[in-house]
């Protein structure tokens, strides 16, 4: 079997303009149902945005250095362990905190606020943490995320679809209560494809390295998940809000990770098929929490 890190990750640039359109759709979706007055809210009491980012931004960076001094995995998994742990939220969050009755005007605040930080964040803790990890310095090096990219992604991928799918509710109720449900519809299909394409695109890479990163993925994944869901209802967050903490803390914008990858790490395979593979499973455990919470109004394990 070839070297974990020699092997090909595909990834075509090229395609993230689709992926971003279907990503934006979803977003006017989620919009469909939100109200300015849902935001002035939160912004007027700010505790739960700062807890969500606190739940992001400290708890799951510090969780990763655990597990990874636990696992012991090859540098190059470590590295990309903290890489994608180091990275905003992803924007298909916003859509499964929608799916699951969770708060989605928290949601597309933190998901803002965290990909909009990256430019700072993501470079300054990856450069940090990954010096705490053993057999990492030869390969760790300093990267950076443009400022103007960000906001570039945040206009493009969170805030014009929000502006248009509020304004489609604000001032053409009937025509946005007609649209509603195939919208709803499409995005559920679109979120499923997601899932496909990832699985399929990758699919000889996964089956023949799927025993190194899927245990290392599922582990870090699914505490990422409990992590944002118990440090919420510590905090005295109620359910909705929990939830929201839970899908923002392990959905992770891993297509930033592997951009960083193939630009600052030449499409190193060890980082590349972490954050290949955790694109694909976050997708498949928030999908099924999400399911799962729509029809469970109760806790995490009621």
């Amino acid at each position: 079997m070839t070297n974990i890190d020699d092997i090909a990750i595909q990834f075509n640039p090229e395609t993230l303009v689709f992926l971003n359109i279907c990503l934006a759709f979803l977003m006017f979706g989620v919009a469909l149902d939100l109200r300015l007055d849902q935001f002035r809210s939160l912004l007027r009491q700010p505790k739960k945005p700062i807890l969500g980012l606190t739940s992001q931004w400290v708890l799951l960076p510090f969780l990763t250095i655990a597990l990874i001094l636990l696992f012991r995995p090859p540098a190059s998994l470590a590295l990309g362990m903290i890489l994608v742990a180091c990275c905003p939220g992803g924007n298909v969050s916003n859509y499964a905190v929608h799916l699951a009755g969770a708060n989605t005007p928290l949601s597309v605040i933190m998901t803002t606020v965290s990909t909009l930080g990256a430019a700072i964040i993501t470079p300054l803790y990856f450069s940090s943490l990954s010096t705490w990890l053993p057999d990492t310095r030869d390969l760790a090096q300093e990267i950076y995320v443009p400022l103007p990219d960000m906001m570039s992604t945040i206009f493009t991928l969170i805030i014009l679809p929000l502006v248009i799918g509020m304004l489609f509710r604000a001032y053409l109720p009937k025509f946005t209560n007609r649209i509603n449900k195939s919208v709803k519809g499409l995005s559920m299909a679109i979120f499923i494809g997601f899932v496909v394409v990832a699985i399929a695109s990758n699919w000889n890479n996964l089956v023949n390295y799927l025993n190194l990163v899927f245990l290392l993925v599922l582990v870090h994944n699914s505490l990422a998940l409990l992590t944002g869901y118990g440090f919420g209802r510590l905090t005295g967050l109620d359910e909705a809000d929990a939830r929201t903490l839970s899908i923002e803390t392990g959905i992770q914008n891993s297509g930033l990770a592997l951009l960083l990858i193939f630009n600052f790490f030449d499409g190193r395979g060890g980082m590349a098929i972490i954050a290949a593979w955790w694109g694909t499973w976050h997708l498949i455990s928030a999908f099924s929490l999400a399911m799962y919470w729509r029809k469970n109004k109760k806790g995490l394990l009621a």
